[in-house]
Order: C-alpha cells, then structure tokens, then sequence
C-alpha cells in the first residue's frame, strides 16, 4: 500500500471513528476486518439505498449509519470500483456535518476518493455535488467556485455532475452579486438538463425537474427576483412527489426569504419559521436549519 493511499485511509479512520468511537462502531470494523465483507454489487446497493434514503431520513440518523459503512469501507479499498463507492458515501456523510469546516475536509476526502478511482464519471460527479451542497447553503464559497470549476475543465460532456456544476457556479456568482453570471449559468445549466436530467425521482444522486426547479428558486430567492422565483417555486410544488415533505418546505422557507428580500423582513421570517416549524425534527436537515439562518439575517434586495 503507498503512502498516499495510507494517509486517505488514515484520514477516514480519524474522521469517523474518533467523533463516534462507540462499541458498535468498533465492532463493525472489527468484523470486516476478520470476517465476510460486503461484495461490490452490495456496496453499489447501498449507495443506491443511502440516495434514496437522504431524501426522507434526518441527519442524524442518516450520519449514524454512514459512520458505520465508512468503518466497514475503509477495510475493503482494494480496487478502483470500491473508491468509487466511498467517494459517494463521503460526499453524502459530508452532507450531514454541521458547520462549513467539517463539511469542506469531507467533501476534500470524497475527492481524494473519487480521483482515486480513476472513473471519470466519479471524479466529475463529486466535485459538483460537493459544489452545490456548499453553494446552495451559502457557505464555502471560494471551495464552492474551485470544486465546480475542476468538475467543468474535467469533462464538457452532459452529465449529471457537470449539471450538478453548473448550477452551483450560478449559485456562487448569486451569493456573490454577479448577477450577469448567475443567470448566464443557469441557462446553461437548463441546457445540460435536457441532455442529462434524471427520470430517477427520489434520489439525491438524481436532478429530475422538480430538484431542478427548487436550486432555481433558492437561487432566485437569494437574488431578490420575485417573478422568477414564485415561477420556480410554483413549477417545483407542481412536479414534486409528495412523499418529500421535507422539500416541500425547501420552497416554503425559500418563499420567506423571498418575502424578507422583497422588504417584508418580518413577514418572510414568520413565513420560514412556520415552515420549519411544521417539519417533524427527525425530518430536519442542516441545510434547512442554516436556511432559517439566512432567512433571519436578509436585507431588502
């Protein structure tokens, strides 16, 4: 084993286990050290499971399960394939870190991971998605605009990390209040959407059009565009399944910041808060928490 590859698996190891040290997650790595490992076809079923399960499950629960396949993961990186596996599992496990800090060095790993697969497809997919989490909350701007750049100069052809990249370039010139930019890149993140959209409805490694249409009201909601963002607000509730109550409220609290950028402070926190407040709390998300933040801390556009 080189020495690169020691000091990834090093890092893993401190990052999850040090945090959780409890006796299950020590036993788990134990076993998959000394006993039958999972093969790569259940690897590839769990992070298919795991996408589908962030959707509905809250962080806390969703990073207590995680911390255990990491554990078990981290025994079997033998080949290629199975860095591919764990770059997808960081990606997600960063998703539910508090803080920008924690969550930028495990999206830094989720990299290291994919690069180390060699899979293009992997490699490209990480740094957008990695992009956007960061973009979409407002946080880690300049890892944020890095991350979507090396995802963009990677491959030119339409993919859903690519997709994933794009928008979250629009995001960070949003944030930053480069108008032009932002709008610029959301039309083409439009154009690489009808290449390479998902028809995959409930997955966070899928952009069917209701996902689409919720980064496109965050955005707009942040830059103070009213019209287009009831458009995308509207155009999201319309094609969104309704066993995701939790994005259901994405929109809702987009619709008070919306309301707080118009000039309704007040009335765009009432809105939020309510909003938050009508999602169970196992239903909760970092993000959402850090949008109620933003809601609280808007200024009239």
């Amino acid at each position: 084993m080189d020495r690169g590859r020691r000091g990834v698996l090093a890092g893993i190891a401190a990052s999850v286990v040090a945090p959780a040290a409890t006796a299950e997650l020590l036993r788990r790595g134990f076993a998959a050290a000394i006993g039958e490992r999972p093969s790569l076809d259940e690897w590839q079923s769990r992070v298919e499971e795991y996408g589908c399960d962030y959707m509905t499950v809250g962080a806390g629960e969703l990073q207590s399960r995680l911390a255990g396949d990491l554990v078990v993961l981290q025994q079997q990186l033998e080949g290629p394939e199975r860095w591919s596996v764990a770059a997808r599992l960081l990606a997600l496990y960063a998703k539910t870190t508090p803080g920008a800090g924690n969550s930028s060095r495990w999206y830094s790993l989720a990299v290291t991971a994919a690069d180390r697969s060699e899979d293009l497809s992997s490699r490209v997919w990480v740094r957008g998605r990695a992009a956007l989490a960061m973009a979409y909350e407002g946080k880690g701007l300049t890892t944020a605009g890095r991350l979507a750049r090396q995802a963009v100069a990677l491959s030119d052809e339409p993919s859903l990390g690519r997709l994933n990249a794009v928008i979250a370039m629009a995001h960070v010139a949003g944030a930053r209040g480069d108008t032009e930019t932002a709008y610029r890149m959301l039309d083409e993140g439009r154009r690489v959407f009808d290449v390479a959209g998902s028809s995959e409805q409930v997955s966070d490694y899928a952009i069917p059009e209701w996902r689409l249409h919720t980064f496109t009201s965050m955005l707009l909601s942040r830059m103070g565009d009213e019209r287009g963002a009831v458009e995308a607000q509207d155009a999201a509730d319309r094609t969104r399944p309704a066993t995701l109550p939790r994005f259901a409220t994405h929109i809702q609290m987009h619709r008070g910041l919306m309301m707080a950028k118009a000039g309704d402070v007040k009335g765009g926190i009432a809105h939020a808060r309510r909003a938050l407040d009508n999602l169970p709390v196992s239903r909760q998300s970092l993000t959402l928490r850090l949008l109620m933040d933003e809601v609280e801390q808007a200024q009239p556009a």
